[in-house]
Formats: C-alpha cells, structure tokens, sequence
C-alpha cells in the first residue's frame, strides 16, 4: 500500500506539472504548454524541392544571406552537392514594393528559363488555393504580376504551357479560366459563363474534399489547346453555417453540399483552343448527376483525353478515351467490383502512347498491370501477395517501376522496384536495418532521390541518396537537436502488438507508462479512427498527437491504438473492403473485441477504460459507448458523425451505398441510433463552423441524449472548422480540455491488482 501511494502521488505530480509553463518543468515530462505553444518540439524544415526536369539536379528554399525577410531559390547537384543561387530574393522584389515576395509555392517552366511564384495565399475549404500568381524571367530579371485586373488573392492553379510562354489560371468566384500571354500580357478568357454554380476548372465543395480534386484543367503537350472539368451546381442542397460571433447580427455562410442521397453537380469535360474560341464538349453517356468524372488527363498526345468515369455507387470505374476535336468517346476498359473501386493517379503512357499504366486490386491485391490503349489486354508487373501503397516513379526509359510497399508487416514501409516487363525479382531498395516508415521524391532519372525516414519514436531525417543502392549521399536535415529533446523525455519504447479476435488478427501499439509496474494495474485508453479513409497503427513519427500521447502515458494511462478491419491498410482487398455497407457495424464490433482481449492483460483496469478519437475516430468513440457499454467507461468524440445520412454523397455511398436502397445498415451504423445505452461519461467536442462535419449533426444527437435522460459534457468551439484550430489560444484550449475531461473522469495511475 504505501508503494501504491507513491506512485500515485508522482502520477499526481505529473498531471500538475503537464500544466506548468515549460521552463518550470524537467526535461523528461511533458507538459501541454511543451507540445503545443512552443517550437521545442518543432522539425527543421526543408524545401519544397522540386527536382529540375532534366535531373540534373533540385532547387530547395533556404533565408536570404541578403535579405532578412527573404527567401533565395538554390539549386544542388546531386552528386557533387554544389549550391548555386538561382533566384534571389533580390529579384523578387516588385517594382512597387521594398520586400521580397514570401515564397508559399513554385514551378520551374518546362526549359526551368522562367519561374512561377504563388503567394499571398487563401484558404479555399481545407487548403491555401487562390492567391496571387507573379513570373520572373531568369535571362532578363523581368517579374510580372499575372492577372491584370483580377482582385488580388483571386488567382488559382496557375501553370506554365508547355513552352513556358504563357501561363493559364482560374479566377476565384468568377469561376472562369484565363490564359495570359507572358511576352505580350494579353489576357484571353477562355470560359465566361462562370458563375455560383457554373464552375470551371475547379470544383465544388465534394469533388475537392472527396476525390482530392483542385486543380481543375489541363494544357494539351502541344500547348494549343486546354481541357478542363466544368460542373453545373444548380440544384445542389445549400448547407447554413451560422457565424455569431463577429458582427452585431449572425451572418450566414451558405455552402453547396449534396448529403447522401441527394442531387449532386453535374460534371462535363471540355476542350478550347488556348487562343480562345467554343468548347468542344465530351460526348459522355449517361446523367451527369449521378455519375462521377473522377480523374481526366491526356492521353500521350494532344488528340486524345484519358477519363475515369465513376458510376454513383462507385463500384464501377468506366475507362474513356476522348476524341478532343469531334467529342466522341470510347470505353476501353471497365474496373469493377462488388463493393468500391478506387480512382488510380498512377497511369503512365509507355511505347509512344501504345500502352498505359494501371493500379488494380481485381484479384485481392493491388498490383501494378501495363493496359493496351484499347483495353484489350492487360499483364501484370507485381505479383505476390502484397499491395502497392503508392507509385513514387514509372521510368520508361530504363524499364522500372519504383513504389512504396509493406510485404509482411502493414505498419512499416519501403522502396521497391521491379521491371515493367514483369520478368525478375521483386527488389528491396529501403535498407532493412532501417524500420519504419520512408517516402521518396525521386528524380526523373531514377538515380537519385531525396528520402525521409522516422518512426513512432524516431523523428524524420531527410537524407540525399543514389539509387538503385540506396547509398546515402549526404544528409539534408538529421533533427538531432528535435530527436535529442525526445529522447530526453521519461519513456518506454511504443511496443507494436497484434491481437487475435478469433476471425481476424489486428494490429497495434501500446505506449505505457515510463515507471511502469507489471505488478500493478492501469487505465486504458484507446485512440480510434476505424474508418475507410486511415489507419491509426504506423509505425512512422506522429508529431504533437503522439507527443501527446506519450504526455498521457507519463501521467499513468495506458495508450492503445488498434486498426480494425475496414481501414486502408495494405493487406489486400478483403481486408479493405470487408467494411463495406458495416460502417459503424463492423468497425465497433472489431474494436470491441479488440478491447475484450486486451482488458484480459493483468496490469490493465477493467473498470477504467476509455476511448477517444476525432471525424471518423469520433463517431467511432460515440458507438463504442453506445454500442458497448459495459467495456468503455469514458469517451470523447471530436467532430464526429453521429448520422450517417447527414454526410456527403461521395464518401457515404462509397462505402455505405445509397441510404434510399440500404436504410437498415444507415441506422443500424449511426450513433444516435443507440444513444439510449449510454452508461458512461462523454465529452462532446464540436466546431460550429465545421463545414466538412457539420455541427448540426451534434445538435441533433445532443437532442436525443437529452430525450433519452443521458448526461454528457459538450463543448462548442465557435466558427472553427473541422480542425478546430482557428483563432488564438485554441488547439491549447482543445487539449487543455481533452486532458483535463479524461483525468476527472478516467482517474490517471496505477492501482493494486
């Protein structure tokens, strides 16, 4: 008993210093103020590079040596590491200003003789995508503002034609494209019916959040001509958010924003001259409202385009080829499958147009195939039963394919090449002494690439390295002093974990306390996402979410994250897909049988379990209270989706089809279906400016706890998005308030078994 007593009084201690003001704490304990108002944890930073189309080598941001306020563009080569400054922050002063333009992107013309600037940057719905565009020309330091008249901070997606000579972009709400001649400055609309709902070359709320679709238009390889996405929003549902906080009167922010079942925009694709002239429209079949044009590229030449066309259920990608001068399509190719199937990024025309690169998962796994341009025939480059996660290059010229992969482990990840051919070994380019998880920007040419590296406890490190032998060139940021502030800290390593639960085996990791007594028992608290759109379990650096974690486990919490069945994790398609129309079915059910096994473990207390998540992780929290009351015992939802039949179109019927043919399954996986149970404690959180989640579908469950007779603890952070990040002092207050919710009502510590 008294060793129970000290521990608690240390656990005790830490839960007040986690609130201390850094300076006040030692080094080995975090503290709220540590994590998230200061830069003591925060990464060196790095580019963005941009490797130069010849490869010959990469430019990168770095300060002025000039100009204090100042950012010069450098380029390196790669094999000798020779720096020379290419912009300077010099030359991207304005005529009429006295301070460099602030650098928040940037593209190299095709000949890398001019330069696009993208600055003064806006956010559109979740990402900083209209601002103001300017061009320098190397040869003779000319720097243009594009845009003519356009209202500044207006200006989208601008990019260089193919010769470098003119620039093509999209003018915010006006929702029209410009092309603007760079010798000249003669600005030629290429589009003028753009309005509220007529939207060219971009798109609306859904496709953006979605199908991760922005950019709107595509310049042919000649450069004569433009093909761009045109949607007709009319009729699309219009969702209020209400801002009652910064004017004497509410103001209110209409959004389009189909809900499930509802009526979408309806899409088309077009072609015009870069000159200016009519549209020549795809002949598509079928009703453009419910039908999606997923993805649209050219087709290796300027006579053809390559469009994905989804069916509303999206369990059907149509493959089109476009005559851009008649309009007339063709189907080459239809991916099928009984649930989903996904959109690929990852198409490369190969033998002068004669075949093409596909991703498909049709026998289980998602494999690379080399498609003939008519479809007629397909083969497989990868075998073996393993997925690709991502493609990071496709070099014809040598014969490889160059992807991310995690045969036999999905919570790391490597390089990979293997021979378009298909003939040869599958080779592991990642060296296996380094676990993990790895990205890769890789040249042009395949012989170099710019590689970062961490996992759950290792901070990223960005190293230069020659390829194909993974030979480390020099290092680019090492984040010694972020990994020695880590390392300092009071810890046990996270210990990665599967758990049997009987029809599925499921990975995991644990975080325990760093005095942690096996001979003693602890609370538990698990972190959930659970849904289609990510995986929790990675064994890859998680930044200030998984520095808070480790802050929790210090204050005597044992931390928990499990992925169940139905998350994106690369171990094939029945896997993924296994989730299908069991949204908030399935996933609980796993997560809770998870939890039984786990409980089962003698240092933890079943009587302090807890869960928390965020979006998708807390509509996951909601059901795991509700569902299963007698193994969860407290609980926050951040931003959740307590009704499926409140979220949008393209997400719910994805996974869940449509509400009209599948009503049981809608109710049966929503939250507030089951509300009735709750037994233990919940804490809701909620932005009221959510435009991705909307509020109302926390009033509504609010509502029915209130009718059921079940108390709870919400929290409305007003006008913050789905993020909740906005305004000051706001993600300290968030967490500030998760912390202190959990250990009034999860008390912190270990107790005698």
């Amino acid at each position: 008993m008294v060793r129970f007593r000290t521990i608690t009084a240390v656990v005790l201690v830490a839960i007040a210093v986690s609130l201390l003001p850094a300076q006040e704490n030692c080094a080995g304990l975090l503290t709220l103020e540590r994590i998230f108002n200061s830069r003591e944890f925060a990464s060196e930073r790095f580019g963005p590079a941009r490797w130069l189309a010849d490869a010959s080598g990469y430019t990168t941001l770095e300060p002025s040596q000039e100009l204090a306020a100042g950012t010069d563009i450098v380029r390196y080569d790669p094999k000798t590491g020779a720096r020379t400054v290419m912009v300077t922050a010099a030359s991207l002063v304005p005529e009429q200003g006295n301070r460099p333009l602030p650098i928040a992107d940037y593209s190299w013309s095709p000949d890398a003789k001019r330069l696009l600037i993208f600055t003064n940057t806006k956010r559109v719905w979740r990402q900083n995508t209209r601002g103001d565009y300017w061009v320098l020309t190397l040869g003779t330091g000319k720097l243009q503002r594009l845009g003519g008249d356009a209202e500044p901070g207006t200006l989208m997606f601008a990019k260089f034609s193919p010769d470098g000579a003119q620039v093509a972009y999209v003018v915010y709400a006006a929702n029209n494209i410009y092309m603007e001649d760079l010798a000249s400055g003669r600005i030629v609309p290429l589009t003028d019916d753009g309005s509220e709902t007529i939207i060219n070359g971009t798109f609306d709320w859904v496709y953006e959040e979605e199908f991760g679709l922005r950019d709107g238009f595509r310049w042919s390889p000649d450069g004569k001509k433009i093909a761009y996405w045109q949607l007709d929003a009319s009729g699309v549902g219009v969702f209020n958010l209400i801002n009652n906080t910064d004017s004497l009167y509410s103001k209110i922010i209409p959004i389009q924003y189909p809900k499930v079942g509802t009526t979408n925009s309806a899409g088309r694709i077009g072609v015009v001259l870069a000159t200016g002239g009519e549209t020549v429209w795809m002949d598509v079949e079928g009703d453009p409202r419910n039908n999606y044009l997923a993805r649209m590229e050219w087709a290796a030449g300027s006579d053809e385009l390559f469009v994905q066309y989804l069916n509303r259920l999206q369990n059907a990608n149509r493959l089109l080829l476009c005559d851009v001068v008649s309009g007339s399509v063709t189907r080459i190719h239809v991916e099928s499958d009984p649930a989903w199937t996904e959109v690929c990024d990852d198409v490369r025309w190969l033998n002068r147009g004669a075949e093409f690169t596909w991703i498909s998962e049709a026998d289980g796994w998602r494999r690379l195939y080399v498609m003939t341009r008519n479809g007629d025939r397909q083969r497989p480059v990868t075998r073996g039963d393993f997925d690709i996660v991502s493609v990071e290059l496709i070099d014809p010229a040598a014969g490889w394919i160059y992807f991310i992969a995690s045969p036999g482990n999905a919570t790391r990840s490597g390089l990979y090449r293997k021979r378009l051919s298909g003939k040869g070994g599958l080779e592991r380019l990642t060296p296996v002494d380094q676990p993990g998880s790895h990205s890769y920007q890789i040249s042009p040419d395949g012989r170099w690439a710019i590689h970062t590296w961490s996992a759950l406890n290792r901070v990223p490190v960005i190293d230069l390295v020659q390829l194909p032998g993974h030979r480390r060139v020099r290092t680019l940021v090492d984040n010694a002093r972020l990994q020695k502030a880590v390392d300092a800290l009071l810890q046990n390593p996270p210990e990665f974990f599967q758990v049997d639960i009987g029809d599925a085996m499921l990975d995991g990791y644990m975080i325990k306390p760093w005095d942690f007594d096996p001979a003693m028992k602890y609370p538990l608290l698990f972190f959930v996402y659970s849904e289609p759109a990510g995986c929790t379990v990675q064994d890859r650096w998680g930044g200030a979410g998984y520095l808070w974690h480790l802050m929790l486990a210090q204050q005597g919490y044992v931390i928990v994250t499990v992925d169940n069945r139905g998350t994106p994790a690369p171990k094939g398609r029945e896997w993924r897909k296994s989730i299908y129309k069991r949204i908030g079915i399935l996933n609980p059910a796993d997560q809770a049988a998870a939890a039984r096994v786990i409980r089962e473990w003698g240092y933890i207390d079943k009587d302090r379990i807890g869960i928390w998540g965020w979006s998708g992780g807390g509509s996951a929290t909601l059901n795991a209270l509700f569902q299963y009351p007698d193994i969860y015992h407290t609980g926050m939802s951040v931003a959740p989706v307590p009704d499926q039949r409140l979220y949008d179109t393209i997400y719910q019927e994805r996974y869940m089809g449509l509400p009209q043919e599948n009503p049981e399954a809608f109710r049966q996986g929503s939250p507030i279906t089951h509300a009735g149970n709750l037994k233990g404690n919940l804490l809701i959180v909620h932005g009221t400016g959510d435009d991705n989640v909307h509020f109302q579908g926390t009033e509504r469950l609010i509502n029915e706890l209130i009718r059921q007779g079940k108390q709870f603890t919400m929290m409305a952070y007003p006008n913050r998005s789905h993020g909740i990040y906005e305004g000051e002092g706001t993600t300290m207050h968030l967490r500030e308030l998760l912390t202190r919710y959990l250990h009034t009502n999860l008390e912190a510590g270990p107790r005698p078994r």
